[in-house]
């Protein structure tokens, strides 16, 4: 009798799923190096699973007789972290924090997690990255040293489960998720696989016994999450850290929230001390001099915030046959567009002068209702003329000349008004020309009319 020939074994992609017969370096479906790996081998023997029935805090209800009083939010301690989750951390949530390296994800969670233990819970904070005795000098340094705030530092998935039993946290915190690893899984920490497991395993933890856990991920070269995509599926919110390392302003954001929404922003400050809220950013993104010629003030919207940030523009004629455009804090193909428009359809000149934009604060104010903004700044920069302090523009450019309205342009202009600005140059005035004779009648130049050269 002939034998039956084992089945070659099967290699799999542990990012899409894509198999294949022989193993490869890169994924033929998604194209992604170094996550195809051999699949466990089949045993051959198949197990009927019957119905389990559910017990009775399991059974299914109508979902009209499902209160959420079962899920009460408890504030992290820190009102701008409590902002973008969406009024505090709930219960059993799986928490995702992204970030770019040294932008300040550690410091944050462990200010998080010293603010939760002087209200009462007791927190683990597991780092798989540094020691005690580093962790322990940065709380020092940050005043974050407290009684109920335990440290772990573990690689191990079993070990930190094991911290979590002996020590029975109200708040858990893994610091990060690739430089954890199961033994239970091939492969070393920071493989696809491994990622899935850990957080699989914690997410389990926090569904089972109600305890939110903050989990630490790291980004790729272009900003995204690192590891596998299901990482982001299974964990109940996503939030990005961002942030200049050149300046102290930093930004989280929620990307994904289960529980609340995705446009609020969360404002920081980084000092000498740790990480600072900043509740009303209103006054980082503002010169704090007299006014210049080639300034204006734009109302951005970061989430739900309308916040003034104040753009500024020089220019200096050029003898080079390509003059310079350059630019900081603002979208550079954007800001050729408007000086294309400036000079074609409100008559200013910008071809031979070397322009220089730029924003206050170091913040990045990349959306479309920059454009009237700039386009004011430049101006008044070529024709020396000042805009007053009460004055903000707000409006996206077409190529024609006209201002279009911008998202949300009620709330900008009554966060406008609560900043005391007495106008706000919109769409109102139509034309971009128009928008700058505006501006011009408003000017609080001590120039007389007829040394100020028309727009």
């Amino acid at each position: 009798m002939a034998t039956r020939k084992p089945a070659p074994p099967a290699y799999v992609c542990m990012e899409c799923g894509w198999t294949t017969a022989k193993w490869v370096g890169r994924c033929g479906e998604c194209q992604q190096w170094g996550t195809v790996q051999e699949q466990a081998a089949q045993t051959g023997i198949l197990r009927r699973v019957g119905p389990v029935a559910p017990t009775a805090d399991r059974a299914a209800r109508p979902i009209t007789q499902i209160t959420t009083q079962d899920a009460p939010r408890r504030s992290s301690g820190v009102g701008e972290f409590d902002r973008v989750l969406g009024g505090g951390i709930v219960p059993g949530a799986a928490i995702l924090l992204s970030g770019e390296p040294g932008v300040g994800k550690s410091t944050l969670l462990l200010e998080v997690a010293a603010q939760a233990a002087r209200g009462g819970r007791r927190v683990l904070y597991a780092s798989a990255e540094e020691s005690p005795g580093q962790v322990r000098l940065r709380a020092e340094r940050t005043g974050a040293l407290h009684d109920e705030l335990y440290l772990a530092s573990e690689t191990d998935l079993a070990t930190i489960l094991g911290h979590i039993d002996e020590v029975k946290p109200q708040l858990v915190i893994v610091d990060s998720v690739q430089t954890v690893s199961s033994s239970l899984i091939d492969g070393a920490a920071g493989q696809p696989s491994q990622v899935r497991e850990v957080a699989a395993t914690l997410i389990r933890i926090a569904k089972d016994r109600d305890l939110p856990i903050i989990i630490v991920g790291h980004v790729t070269k272009d900003g995204q999450v690192a590891g596998p995509r299901v990482l982001e599926h299974l964990v109940d919110v996503v939030c990005h850290f961002e942030g200049d390392r050149q300046t102290s302003l930093r930004f989280i954001r929620a990307l994904k929230n289960r529980f609340g929404p995705t446009d609020e922003v969360g404002c920081f400050e980084m000092t000498g001390d740790g990480i600072a809220e900043v509740p009303d950013p209103s006054g980082l993104f503002l010169s704090q001099g007299a006014t210049e010629p080639g300034t204006c003030v734009a109302i951005s919207l970061e989430g739900r915030r309308a916040l003034p940030v104040e753009v500024q523009a020089l220019t200096v004629p050029s003898n080079a046959p390509n003059p310079r455009r350059i630019v900081h804090g603002l979208d550079s193909s954007r800001v050729a567009m408007v000086l294309a428009i400036l000079e074609r359809r409100a008559g200013v000149p910008t071809g031979s002068l070397d322009v220089y934009v730029s924003t206050v604060g170091g913040v990045r104010f990349t959306e479309p209702a920059a454009d009237l903004a700039i386009a004011i700044a430049v101006a008044g920069s070529i024709q020396q003329i000042s805009v007053p302090r009460t004055v903000a523009a707000v409006g996206e450019l077409s190529l024609a000349g006209e201002i279009r309205p911008v998202t949300q342009a009620a709330q900008r202009r009554s966060e406008a008004a609560r900043l005391g600005y007495e106008q706000v140059v919109d769409d109102r005035s139509k034309t971009l020309r128009a928008a700058l004779g505006d501006v011009r009648a408003r000017n609080t130049s001590r120039r007389s009319d007829r040394d100020i050269p028309p727009f």
